[in-house]
């Protein structure tokens, strides 16, 4: 599924076109898949998803990218109760 989180290819960050790559916003083989499955991914230039200020490497970065994603699935997709027996993990502060 395509990323339901943006709705042009460019990099999320930095508005870039160029040498981009498809980043999950959660990470781990069965959250990835569910990822896929929900369309929660954004595109990411390479210094931005593997670069030393990318996502892999920046916490701040990696939770903000998380909390869009369960915000995007309440909204849209279902409720508190439906993401936490999806992913386990609350990401936002209530």
């Amino acid at each position: 599924m395509e990323s339901v989180l943006q709705q042009k290819k460019e990099c999320y960050v930095c508005g870039t076109t160029i040498g981009l790559e498809s980043h999950h916003c959660l990470h781990g083989t069965a959250n990835r898949k569910k990822a896929e499955k929900y369309g929660l991914k954004v595109w990411l230039c390479h210094e931005h998803h593997t670069g030393n200020t990318g996502v892999h490497f920046n916490k701040d970065l990696d939770d903000s990218l998380k909390m869009m994603a369960q915000i995007h699935f309440e909204q849209h997709i279902g409720s508190r109760e439906e993401w936490m027996r999806e992913f386990g993990k609350n990401y936002l502060d209530d």
